[in-house]
């Protein structure tokens, strides 16, 4: 059995990773504490569920529409809101981001109701049978999260464009100097974070329900992930999802769902009594 709960752990922890790797792009680029990051994957729950109920699209059909969706939103997004929020004080960034949270979940209770909705692939109810029994819909997940998270390191890594954003990351004012657009580089930044919010919220529908608060829970368990493997850390930010997905899935099983939230939260305080700046982080990450 703990095999069993470890390898589910693993795989919904795949698809936290790729959830955090979008806040921790946000925040290692343009330093700004993004409290709306999990009610963006609650719009994009919603939005895979009206393309499934209104069109009959296979929610792993609709990554393709969902994804750049999310993407065009956050660049307006951007454009209108979060670009005045550079530099400013942490507290202005929280209490905008929490006020643009607030109103996404009212907008969607409004709209939608508070009724959990959900859609039914035909991959929903198949298991593979691979020594212990895994879902099709969390493989999928896996391996789409896992694959696309490499995508974005070996675009941070290999483009000029990941140079252009890692250069922004490192010091804007150089970075302007040698000749990028920091202005552009923050929209595409927060686009593609927004983005990847998407992504993950079609391949989330067929394993959770859609309801307006469900975002609540991401985002907590995203900055977990995020401040754990590292600021700005995408290696990090993998690993630190697929930790808290185990905790997650075996503190459900063994104790009661409701304390699982305390029992990553116990192991991110000691994680950070022994590395405050996480596993991949730099030594002063913390302060920052």
């Amino acid at each position: 059995m703990i095999l069993q709960l470890i390898a589910g752990g693993i795989l919904i922890g795949g698809v936290y990773a790729l959830m955090a790797v979008g806040l921790t792009l946000i925040f290692g680029v343009m330093r700004i504490v993004n409290f709306a990051h999990g009610e963006f994957v609650m719009v994009g729950m919603y939005l895979t569920f009206i393309l499934y109920a209104s069109l009959g699209i296979d929610p792993y059909l609709s990554v393709l529409i969902v994804t750049p969706f999310m993407f065009l939103l956050g660049w307006m997004l951007n454009g209108l809101l979060i670009k005045r929020l550079i530099g400013a004080p942490h507290v202005t960034q929280i209490f905008v981001t929490v006020g643009l949270s607030m109103l996404l979940m009212s907008l969607a209770l409004i709209i939608f109701g508070a009724d959990y909705l959900s859609v039914r692939s035909p991959l929903t109810t198949q298991v593979l049978d691979v020594g212990v029994l895994l879902g099709v819909p969390q493989v999928i997940a896996f391996i789409i999260s896992m694959m696309v998270s490499v995508i974005i390191y070996l675009f941070l890594k290999k483009t000029f464009i990941g140079k252009a954003i890692r250069a922004t990351t490192q010091n804007r004012s150089s970075a302007t100097l040698m000749g990028v657009d920091v202005k552009k580089i923050y929209a595409l930044t927060f686009a593609i974070g927004t983005g990847l919010t998407g992504l993950c919220a079609a391949i989330l529908l067929p394993i959770y329900p859609a309801y307006p608060t469900i975002g609540l829970g991401f985002v907590l368990m995203t900055f977990v992930v995020v401040v754990m493997g590292g600021l700005g850390s995408i290696p990090g930010a993998m690993i630190g999802g697929i930790i808290i997905g185990v905790i997650e899935t075996v503190s459900a099983f063994y104790f009661d769902p409701g304390w699982k939230e305390a029992f990553y939260f116990v192991i991110f305080i000691l994680i950070l009594l022994i590395r405050p700046q996480g596993f991949f982080g730099q030594i002063g990450a913390e302060e920052l």
